[in-house]
């Protein structure tokens, strides 16, 4: 039986039309489960919506819709450009989704009966973009630390949940722990700005509004973001349910993907009531950064919004994707202009890896009728370095991976393709060609097949598009061929396999300036 591999994404807040940052985490989650399903995992990938509170009661009203009707609308929304995106999600959870509000309901109950839950009245600073209540020490000139939009001034009846009573159990975990939050300066800011300083215990319900799951015998509160939004990783699999099958199976997660404004709610509130439930902890939060403008984050007010439908409509799937994998290095922030799209689409996709394949396709007609040469039996010395090259970095995608660097994989797989091109340049096969050095010659031809085999393969986690037609082009149809493992071996082809006649460019090369000013007119729409 395969090994699990349970990841999830944050559920979004469907408020608005989705930008390229929520494409880019559901991209990461999407590719690192493509990729753990290529090396065997039996992977299960989580996505959904938030879909509770006042910020959406909000939306809808000023919309002239109910809150239900807004977010129907927004998670037909969100499949569609799932589909469009080719995520490969196993289930799509949705906080208004009946399965999910009862077992909300149970949970909440079950807190009241341990004695985690207890009814008060809170005073604070409340931001409604974030949905969270500041002290006023938290706050950032007098605005919300979160987001920089104001905050107000509010009082009203509420529950809480003890987290003071779980804080010495939480700072023990994070010791016994310390790898918990990937990467690691994002769980440094965390324990020292709020853990250590001591927990507040937190508000889980309001009654200033009323769309949300309902507190059972005190119908006014409603329960709060926090606690009906991160149960979703549990309810989604049947926690509590009459059928457990999927929970026993997949949890507890292998990784949670989130973004590093909501790390802090992942990485305190999140753990403290699993150990409330008694349950086992996420193998791994993964805190990721956002794709920034260069005049700071996007926003509608500013003009600088992109969205990943624009980008697929005209560029394709796989270089957007290929983008957004590529920007964003370990945690940091990623930069989206224009120019460096454009630029990374010209140097990286038709500079390095399509025109690596039109020409290995094209000397291969040109000196061997299509045919792909055997197996060397000699190899030079420049072959021999050259495996070895490419053995090694195969090995460090696949550490990158598993540690959840996506960028740096695709580092690794370019450093690939740029050694093929520069060993096309070293052993010269139109001179090997030209004085008949027939065996040198297919050694060549060999080995530059054999690396774009398993470039397609690399790729396919990332570019599923552009990887089967590698091989179409290559004229490999066997898919044993294809799979991960063969990548350790350097196969006979058989039956006398033939590339294409004629292969399509795998991306057209964009004219610059025309490009940058069609992207620079879609942000200021």
């Amino acid at each position: 039986m395969s090994e699990k591999y349970y990841i999830t994404t944050p559920i979004y807040y469907p408020s608005g039309k989705f930008h390229i940052g929520t494409a880019y985490t559901t991209t990461l989650a999407n590719t690192i489960k493509k990729y753990r399903q290529m090396r065997g995992y039996d992977a299960y990938l989580l996505t959904g919506l938030d879909e509770h509170g006042q910020k959406i009661q909000d939306v809808a009203i000023s919309r002239g819709k109910t809150p239900q009707d807004h977010v129907d609308e927004m998670a037909d929304v969100a499949k569609k450009l799932w589909a469009k995106m080719k995520i490969d999600y196993d289930d799509f959870i949705r906080t208004t989704d009946k399965r999910h509000e009862k077992i909300v309901e149970q949970i909440f109950e079950k807190f009241m009966k341990n004695g985690d839950i207890y009814k008060g009245e809170y005073e604070g600073w409340y931001c409604v973009p974030c949905e969270t209540y500041f002290t006023p020490t938290q706050l950032v000139d007098g605005k919300c630390p979160d987001c920089g939009r104001e905050v107000k001034k509010m009082k009203e009846e509420a529950y809480f949940f003890n987290m003071k009573k779980y804080q010495d159990r939480l700072i023990k975990f994070y010791e016994e722990n310390p790898n918990f939050i990937e990467p690691a300066f994002r769980k440094n800011e965390l324990f020292n700005n709020f853990i250590k300083p001591g927990l507040e215990d937190l508000c889980v319900t309001r009654t200033t509004f009323d769309w949300g799951i309902k507190v059972k015998g005190d119908e006014k509160h409603v329960i709060y973001v926090w606690l009906d939004a991160l149960t979703n990783y549990i309810t989604a699999l049947g926690y509590m349910s009459d059928d457990e099958t999927k929970f026993n199976k997949y949890w507890p997660a292998d990784l949670q993907i989130v973004g590093k404004d909501i790390i802090r709610f992942h990485g305190i509130y999140w753990p403290i009531f699993l150990m409330a439930l008694d349950l086992p902890m996420p193998k791994k939060l993964f805190a990721h950064g956002w794709i920034m403008m260069k005049d700071g984050k996007m926003s509608k007010s500013k003009g600088n919004v992109i969205y990943p439908e624009t980008l697929i409509e005209r560029y394709g799937l796989d270089a957007t994707k290929y983008f957004l994998l590529k920007e964003l290095s370990v945690g940091q922030d990623g930069l989206f202009t224009p120019e460096g799209f454009v630029e990374r689409f010209n140097s990286d996709l038709c500079n390095d890896l399509g025109n690596l394949l039109n020409r290995t396709i094209g000397m291969i007609n040109k000196y061997f009728k299509g045919e792909i040469p055997s197996k060397p039996q000699n190899l030079t010395d420049l072959d021999i370095e050259l495996e070895n090259f490419v053995n090694n970095k195969i090995e460090h995608v696949e550490k990158e991976m598993d540690e959840v660097h996506v960028s740096n994989s695709l580092e690794e797989i370019w450093q690939i393709i740029s050694r093929t091109n520069k060993y096309i340049d070293e052993t010269m096969p139109w001179i090997l060609y030209k004085e008949e050095k027939v065996e040198e010659l297919k050694n060549v031809m060999y080995h530059l097949v054999e690396n774009l085999r398993k470039i397609a393969i690399l790729i396919r986690p990332y570019m599923e598009e552009t990887s089967p037609k590698m091989f179409n082009q290559l004229g490999m149809s066997d898919t044993e061929l294809m799979t991960w493992d063969s990548m350790k071996e350097y196969p006979e082809y058989k039956n006398n396999l033939r590339v294409v006649e004629k292969g399509e460019p795998l991306f057209i090369r964009l004219d610059l300036d025309e490009e940058i000013e069609f992207l620079k007119n879609e942000m200021n729409k």
